[in-house]
């Protein structure tokens, strides 16, 4: 009896040795790939990195991870060819690949979110209208308010935003009142496409959702590399 409870023991203690040497494993492997991450993509914050699965060590051996939650601030974007901030980015990566000696990894998968504010919206591409939050009986359609000012007219309309080829956000006003100029000259002024390039690769853009504090975009992707 004494002999079981002296194993018991030393499996207690190993197998706490093993899980403390485990977590301090993650904790380093979660502060490298932050530091990579940030470091290639410039970020003015320190990522947030989390590794799921347990245990770390034979997912290391194994080369692929289980999964990895990612919080990046401080993302340049371009947004009609102009630099915009991206924040509350959120990306959680499945299945992904240690390659190259460990200085690389890859998700099979990946799915996440980030917001662009309405300030920054209208300064990439507006030209001359302003986008603001219309209410949550609008955001609920995924419209928002386009206030107009242009030399020939002003007037508020309401947009529907949506998302073409996987990279564009598209602006169609949809209650244009009754005008002294033709429909598709004013068209031509306030509906826009917007094409977003500088996403992590491997990430397109799936949908986009109307909120008060900005346009939230829902992102999804194979192959993703968030140093890439």
């Amino acid at each position: 009896m004494r002999s079981l409870k002296a194993l018991l023991v030393l499996l207690l203690v190993f197998g706490g040795l093993f899980v403390g040497a485990d977590r301090l494993a993650v904790d380093f492997a979660e502060d490298e790939i932050a530091e990579r991450v940030g470091n290639s993509r410039g970020l003015s914050e320190r990522p947030s990195v989390e590794i799921h699965g347990f245990p770390f060590l034979t997912q290391v051996v194994g080369k692929e991870l289980e999964s990895v939650d990612a919080t990046l601030n401080g993302l340049t974007v371009k947004v009609g060819g102009r630099d915009v901030d991206v924040t509350e980015v959120k990306v959680r990566l499945s299945d992904v690949r240690l390659e190259n000696n460990f200085s690389s990894a890859v998700a099979d998968r990946a799915v996440g979110s980030a917001r662009i504010s309405y300030q920054d919206l209208t300064e990439a591409g507006a030209k001359g209208a302003a986008l603001v939050y219309a209410g949550a009986e609008r955001a609920a359609k995924n419209q928002v308010r386009l206030d107009v000012n242009l030399a020939v007219l002003e007037l508020s309309v309401h947009s529907t935003l949506s998302v073409r080829g996987g990279s564009t956000i598209a602006l169609h006003a949809e209650d244009l009142p009754e005008l002294p100029v033709a429909e598709d000259v004013i068209r031509g002024q306030i509906d826009r496409e917007l094409e977003i390039t500088g996403l992590p690769q491997g990430l397109r853009l799936e949908k986009v959702d109307v909120e008060e504090e900005g346009v939230v975009l829902h992102l999804s992707g194979s192959d993703v590399n968030l140093a890439g």
